[in-house]
This record gives C-alpha cells, structure tokens and sequence, in this order.
C-alpha cells in the first residue's frame, strides 16, 4: 500500500519516462518476427525495443493483416519470444515430430469446424429439442447471461414461450429465432463438455441467416435489435468469429441509435413503462457488448458520454414494469436490474481505461495508468459495498454467478492497465507496482475460472456450487472475453515464474510460491478441458506447455541445448495428449453426420426460401480461425404479438 501512495504521489517529473508511444518512422518502427509455430508478427515498441533485454509489451501488433492495440492479449508476445526463438531451429527439421504433430492439430482442426458448419444460408427450422430439455437451456440463460445483460422482459418472454409450446398454428419467425438464440447462450452452462455445442452452432447461423435477410431491415424495431444483441452474445458463447464482434457490435450500436435508445424516453414522446425501461436497458446492454468486446479485440470503443443521454435502467423488478405508474424501488433494494446498474456506474471510468489502452491519441504513460488505477479503486471499493449490501439482504439477493461475473470483469479491467508496463516491471524497480498488480489480478481471475479443490469444499450449499459451476463452464466453453483474461492470466503467472527464477542469484535452491506453482499444473489440465469442451485450436495448451517446460530447465540449472531439448519433449508430449482428443471429435462428427444431436421435435413447418443479403455473405460467416488467439498455427486464412 505504502509503494502504491508513493507512486501515486510522484510527481511528473520523477515519475519514469515511460509513455508507450513514442516519435515513430515509417517502417522502421516496427519490430518484426517469423516462427513456425507463431507465424509472422509486426509489433510497434512502445517504452521498449522488441526482443531487447527490456522486454515490454507493444504499443500494436499486426498479424495476418490485422491490428490490436494494448488490451488485445497479443500484445504480450514479446514476453515469451525466447521460448519460440529456443525451439524454432528445432522444429523447422523434415523429420521432427513435434513440426508434423502441429500439423495433424491443424488439419484435425479444420475437420472438425468443417463438420460442425451448417450450410449458408440457414433456413429457420421449427426443430427444437423436448420442452423439458428446452426448459433446462432457458433456465441456464436466466440464471447466467441475463442477470449481467439485460435484453428480454422475462414475464413477456416466458409468456411467449409457454404460448409457442402450446400452440398448434405455425410459430412467429421472429420469436422462434430469439428462442434458439437464448437456447444457444444456455446451451455453454448446460455441461462441462458444451456436449450441445453442434445445435448451439446451428442455430446460431439460422439466427444469422435471419438477421441477414433483405426484409430484416423493414422490420427495424425492438424485438430486432433483441435478437442481434442475443446473436452477438450467442456467437461469443458457441465461439463463432467471436473476434469480430467488436466489428458486429458497432453495427448494433448505429441500429439503436437509429432507432432513438441513445436519447432517453424522457425527451421522446411518451410511452409505457415497459416500453420505457426496456429501451434504458436495452441501450446499457449494447453499450456493455461494445465496450467488452473492444477490450477483447484491442479495438477503440468509439463512442463517448457526449454521443448518448440515456440514463441507467431503473431499479425495477420485471413484473413491476407491467403496471403503470409503479416506483422504482429504493437503491439498497435488490431487484433484476441492480447488477447491470451496478456495473454501469462504473462505465465512465471503464470507457475511459479503453480509450487509454487502444484510442489512437492515447499516449499510454505511466503516469496516466496510476491515476485510472487510483480512480479505479475508488468506485471498485463503492461497487463491492454496493454489492455486499445487496448480498446481506434477507430477501432477494444476487447469485454468486453474478457476483463473480461483475469481479472478475472489473480485475481485467484493472490487469489491462498494468499488463502494458509488466515487461518492463519485470526489469525495473520503478514499475514493481505494475507488477504486483497484474499478479494479485491475474491470480484472482485464474481462482474464478478454476477454483482450487479447497475452495469449492468451503461451501456444501448445492445453490453455491452451482453458481460457481455456472461461471466455470461459461469460461471453459464460451470463447471471447472471459475465457481469453482467463489464458492471460494463466500466461502472465507462468511468465512472473519464470522471472522469479531467472532473477534468482544463490547458492541455495530458489523457494518458489506454491500458488504460482500450481498454476502451471492446474492451467495445463484446465486448457485440455476447453478442448475437450469443443475447442479446435491447440495452441493456449501448447504453449503452457513449452513454458512450463523452460521453468523446469530453469529450476535444474540446465543450458540453452538442454533446454531446447526440454521445450521440443513438451512439445511432442502436449500434441501427443491433443491429438487424441480431436481425432475423437473428428469420429464423433462422423457418428452425427452434422445432424443436430438432440431429439427434434417437428413443428409442421416447412423452411421457406429466403432472398439473402449477400453483404452477410457465406464467405463472412466463415469465421475460420477468427479466435482471440488464434496466432499459433499460420493458417493465412403462436403466441400473442410481440408488445414492440
């Protein structure tokens, strides 16, 4: 605490020189690197030259033609560049084992996405599975995704949704597409495996297809932008070019504003107050997916307080919004809506970290960094009394999924800021803040995706560890931003290991932290999980595995040759456990012959043709290897009518 004030303290002029941007000439700015496994990258130093002894993080990173800026995780590249460096030589051989295994990790990959694509376009089908099996996928959005983002009226939707079971007449398209939607999001916290990962795939490019339609622009309305802001999360949660959301949700925005939700209900003509507060809580959604997803893609969120007046959702529990003229219940009170207005009063200062770390006028300095850390602890300290309060309360209170989500959203957010300058803290005194930082963050966001054993035994309440299962899975089997803070995490502590030994001058042996000790074991057997759950790409277990590797060679003192030994046996060793997990995939969609893998149950309607918008083109819902870090293998490739 006492170095945080100090360095809080520092003035401009002792505070290191530090800034990430620098006077830059063409070309010769970049730092560029070739590997096999890695592919080309071009990075832009920032208080650094890349591959020096200073090894810092970039101010951007090129690859394959895009750009990312600081928060983009690739940006850490250049922390791990003696691992690959190590065993390039290696590898490039004809006869070498570990070349040829990441070449069969590939060709299995592109396999099995192959298999799992739908056709495009994607006619919607009135093929669901029983109601009982549906009523499970409902039931896991409501409890997970929904309390964060808020997008339906629950009443409204689970009316709707009794009504389509019950009814015998064709089902409404439009209400149909946002069910598969809300079935595809459940559908990632159904399991530990994601086992309905192939149905969550398919109906998210039936809903795609839908959006996609020269008609869907008529009908630009409420239930519309529902759908598309359930069609990003649903192709975050399936892994579906989650890496382009960003791009797909600044479409979403300029929709919403077309439609007047930047400007709040009081300055437009007046309307109920069910209508009233979706629209508040639709705009806080959009504005959450925006944000978020230019974190995860190093992209600028490109939208400010001056472009918007929509104030926050009120506290409303949903039931209440159906009566008119019903007050908003007190702050201290817990309702449906407390967590997405929790979260949004710290929207400004989250806007503001992003504008920091990916705007292109941001000079990135340090002394900027400690005073968004300074204000960040401020508000975070209000949110958890906030959130506390709520939690005390002995009547409706907040689960712990929604607790944990809230937490491990705000650590990444305050990580980002550190994470720039962790190279640099690694090899100079002045940034250990940064440092210290980045590690209590990175351990408290590993422990919510993977808690110990001896956490989850401290609480034998069902409801609990449920909770807690519910966010686990999230991570593990969605994509995007949460389980991508969770590899960087886990990356950034093997890193701080690995410094620790190589900082260490002894005769005795180096006493290590057990906590980041385990992480190396714990986030191994957690990434062939995430495979096991459906990922295709190897590479988060591989290259914990070449890290782990050089900690080992570090620990017993062996030279460069050993240790390139030592990297190209992790190596062979980790595609020796992959390979057997995907070739299985590959056989399982052989048994399936890409036929949905629940038991359907026919409606009686026949798909109609559609004329498509060739913009949402199949070429584009080709997502291929668009994965946050998909840098390793170097592809170069009815009822009642809706109240809106």
């Amino acid at each position: 605490m006492q170095l945080e004030e100090q360095l809080s303290r520092s003035a401009p002029g002792s505070t290191p020189s530090t800034a990430l941007s620098q006077p830059l000439t063409p070309h010769s700015a970049m730092e560029e690197s070739t590997s096999s496994i890695g592919g080309h990258f071009a990075l832009q130093p920032g208080g650094g030259v890349f591959g020096s002894k200073c090894q810092v993080s970039s101010r951007s990173v090129m690859h394959k033609e895009r750009l990312y800026g600081r928060s983009h995780w690739s940006n850490g590249i250049a922390l791990f560049r003696d691992v690959l460096e190590i065993i390039e030589p290696l590898i490039r051989e004809d006869a070498s084992k570990a070349f040829s295994g990441i070449r069969k990790c590939k060709n299995l990959a592109k396999t099995i996405k192959n298999r799992r694509a739908p056709p495009w376009p994607s006619p919607t089908r009135a093929d669901l599975p029983s109601k009982d099996f549906a009523d499970e996928l409902v039931a896991c959005y409501l409890r997970t995704s929904e309390t964060l983002y808020r997008v339906l009226h629950v009443p409204t939707f689970t009316r709707d949704y009794e009504a389509f079971w019950n009814s015998n007449t064709p089902p409404d398209q439009a209400f149909l597409v946002q069910l598969k939607l809300v079935l595809a999001i459940g559908a990632t916290t159904y399991d530990e495996k994601f086992s309905l990962r192939a149905s969550a795939v398919k109906w998210v490019y039936e809903a795609q297809s839908w959006v996609s339609e020269p008609e869907f622009k008529t009908r630009l309305n409420m239930q519309s932008l529902q759908t598309t802001t359930l069609l990003l999360l649903a192709r975050e949660t399936a892994c579906l070019g989650q890496s382009l959301i960003w791009i797909s949700a600044g479409s979403l925005l300029r929709a919403a504003v077309y439609k007047g939700l930047h400007r709040d209900p009081f300055y437009l003509p007046k309307k109920c107050l069910l209508l009233t507060e979706m629209r508040r809580r639709l705009w806080n959604t959009i504005l959450e997916i925006n944000l978020q997803s230019a974190i995860d893609s190093g992209g600028s969120p490109m939208i400010s307080y001056e472009d918007f007046d929509t104030e926050p959702p009120g506290n409303f529990d949903d039931d209440q919004l159906m009566v008119e003229d019903t007050a908003a219940k007190p702050d201290a009170h817990f309702t449906q809506a407390s967590i997405a207005i929790a979260l949004r009063k710290t929207f400004p200062l989250r806007l503001a970290i992003a504008k920091f770390l990916n705007g292109f006028g941001s000079r990135g300095t340090y002394e900027e960094a400690l005073r968004h850390d300074a204000d960040f602890r401020v508000q975070y300290k209000t949110l958890c009394q906030t959130l506390q309060a709520f939690s005390s309360s002995p009547e409706s209170k907040p689960s712990r999924f929604g607790l944990c989500t809230v937490d491990f959203i705000m650590s990444r957010y305050l990580s980002s800021i550190h994470v720039p300058f962790f190279g640099q803290a690694q090899q100079e005194a002045a940034h250990a803040f940064s440092r210290k930082v980045v590690i209590e963050t990175s351990l408290k966001m590993w422990y919510a995706a993977y808690p110990s054993s001896s956490m989850a035994g401290q609480s034998g309440n069902d409801t609990v560890s449920s909770d807690r299962d519910d966010f686990a899975r999230l991570v593990c089997c969605g994509s995007g931003f949460f389980r991508t803070s969770v590899f960087q995490a886990s990356f950034l502590l093997t890193v701080e290991l690995r410094t620790q030994l190589q900082e260490h001058e002894s005769l005795g042996p180096m006493p290590l932290r057990p906590d980041l000790l385990c992480v190396i074991d714990d986030a191994k057997i957690w990434s062939l999980k995430v495979i096991e759950a459906g990922e295709t790409n190897v590479k988060g277990y591989l290259l914990l595995c070449l890290i782990g590797a050089q900690i080992e060679g570090l620990r017993h003192g062996l030279g460069k040759d050993e240790t390139a030994k030592l990297l190209v046996k992790a190596a062979e060793e980790a595609e020796d456990k992959c390979l057997p997990i995907l070739e299985a995939k590959v056989a399982e969609g052989q048994m399936e012959g890409n036929v949905d893998d629940l038991n359907r149950m026919p409606l009686g309607v026949a798909p109609v043709p559609e004329d498509w918008d060739f913009i949402m083109s199949s070429a584009q819902f080709n997502f291929g290897d668009e994965d946050p870090m998909g840098w390793v293998f170097n592809d170069g490739t009815t009822q009642e009518p809706s109240f809106w």
